[in-house]
């Protein structure tokens, strides 16, 4: 069995070696990425007068035959290739005969796979970057349809204050613009071609590694060779900002499996976003909320792996570095099926207005307003605090109605129990940022604006 290195064994490999490191069955994915970078690398020889005009022609054309076949299907892979390398040049050189044994001059696997894998990464992140960016819009569009209905905010899962709706969907935009960010900016610093980089130390052959840079689309080139086929930062910077991405998906996850529950009742799935029961009939189950709560802690996972693998490893290349791609490729298949789910389960749902303002109107909601205007006529709040404090007490262990208690009290009286009418707790919420009317209107307004910009960015 021949294979890349077969010149330098007197017999070849066994299969049981074979079997452990092949990893065409993962990496045949990058057969584009692979593909550019052979192509860019087989010009750059042509302009250095390694490969004749003629020679390069033929190897290009082979090239985009190879590209050709594999996106159609019908590319024959054979026992011998090990990984997507090996099968491309293979190809390469029954299609274009001698040229094609030349196309690997002054080129390693180890620059040509972290090549490929910038490349794809590049790309992936980018797409998953505008899949955040339309989650977004369902997002806002949902706010901006909300009106001046709410529901209680929480916090340790009890309810706090009344918030209106729009602020709280409003509030997942939000993180999910920072997700936007940390992708762009992964994608920022993988920006650079490790290509010509060699095994570890460069070549003694005249390469143009500005030029394979920039026909490749690169920012830039690398700096020192060592690093540049060692360097796995960018699957690192990758994998933990769909893992935060992760994160914000299964909390906005967990808010909808509480919220379609019965004893929430604040939303209403719809048929085609949801799962029914094999033995229960009555039953409708939030599965893509529960599975994107679930594929968090799978892509966390992802990460801590590709974490602990590059832990110990000294200079320059070492084979471990091959077990970066399954939970990179993992974690993007993973992103890139839970994002429109997502965005399709929230466009398609009904909130249950009446249900949510139900449970935001109940009197002790408003406290802090109590307090707060007490505040205003000259208390110290700790002293207001204790004051609201004790009435929502004796509400609670004596059944007596709070706003009963409040016109009552000498510090209050009837014009502070007229906070505690429905609507109005959300309604005195005026601070920028906050959950009242005009504020959430400025809001709304800025986040068009910011999803707007960031639709540019990733563009860019």
């Amino acid at each position: 069995m021949s294979t890349l290195w077969h010149g330098r064994f007197a017999s070849g490999p066994s299969e049981v070696m074979l079997r452990f490191t092949e990893c065409l069955s993962f990496d045949q994915r990058l057969f584009r990425e692979d593909v550019a970078g052979s192509r860019a690398h087989v010009r750059g020889l042509a302009r250095v007068g390694i490969l004749t005009d003629a020679e390069a022609d033929a190897v290009d054309a082979a090239l985009v035959q190879v590209e050709e076949e594999m996106s159609a299907g019908t590319f024959a892979f054979v026992p011998t290739d090990e990984d997507i390398h090996t099968a491309v040049e293979r190809r390469v050189t029954e299609l274009a005969g001698d040229a094609g044994a030349k196309m690997h001059t002054g080129r390693s696997r180890n620059d040509q796979i972290v090549t490929d894998v910038r490349l794809y990464c590049k790309r992936e992140l980018t797409a998953v970057a505008r899949e955040v960016v339309a989650l977004q819009r369902v997002l806002l569009e949902r706010a901006e349809g909300a009106g001046e209905a709410y529901l209680p905010g929480y916090t340790h899962l009890q309810r706090a204050q009344p918030v209106l709706l729009a602020h709280h969907l409003a509030a997942h935009c939000w993180a999910f613009a920072r997700d936007v960010d940390r992708l762009l900016e992964a994608r920022r610093r993988l920006d650079v071609s490790p290509l010509g980089a060699g095994a570890l130390a460069g070549s003694s052959l005249p390469l143009d590694p500005d030029g394979n840079a920039a026909a490749l689309g690169f920012a830039a080139r690398f700096d020192n060779s060592l690093d540049a086929v060692a360097d796995r930062d960018f699957v690192a910077d990758s994998a933990y900002a769909l893992s935060l991405l992760a994160v914000h998906l299964s909390r906005i996850g967990e808010e909808f499996v509480l919220w379609t529950s019965e004893e929430f009742g604040f939303v209403r799935l719809d048929d085609a976003f949801s799962t029914g029961s094999s033995m229960l009939p009555q039953k409708k189950n939030a599965d893509i909320a529960e599975l994107v709560r679930g594929k968090a802690g799978r892509l966390i996972g992802n990460l801590t792996g590709i974490l602990s693998m590059l832990k110990g490893l000294p200079l320059a290349y070492n084979r471990d570095l091959g077990e970066d791609k399954e939970p990179l490729f993992d974690s993007f298949d993973q992103v890139h099926l839970a994002l429109p789910a997502m965005a399709g389960m929230i466009a398609t749902a009904r909130f249950e207005v009446e249900r949510m303002q139900a449970a935001a109107d109940v009197p002790t909601s408003a406290a802090i307003d109590l307090a707060e205007w007490l505040v205003q006529k000259g208390m110290p709040f700790r002293r207001a605090h204790a004051v609201v404090g004790a009435l929502v007490r004796r509400s609670l262990d004596d059944g007596e109605p709070l706003a009963s208690l409040v016109e009552a009290d000498p510090d209050l009286g009837p014009e502070a129990a007229g906070l505690l009418e429905p609507g109005a707790a959300v309604r005195r919420r005026t601070t920028p940022g906050g959950a009242g009317p005009d504020p959430v209107a400025v809001q709304l307004a800025d986040l068009r604006r910011r999803i707007d910009a960031d639709q540019e960015r990733i563009s860019r």
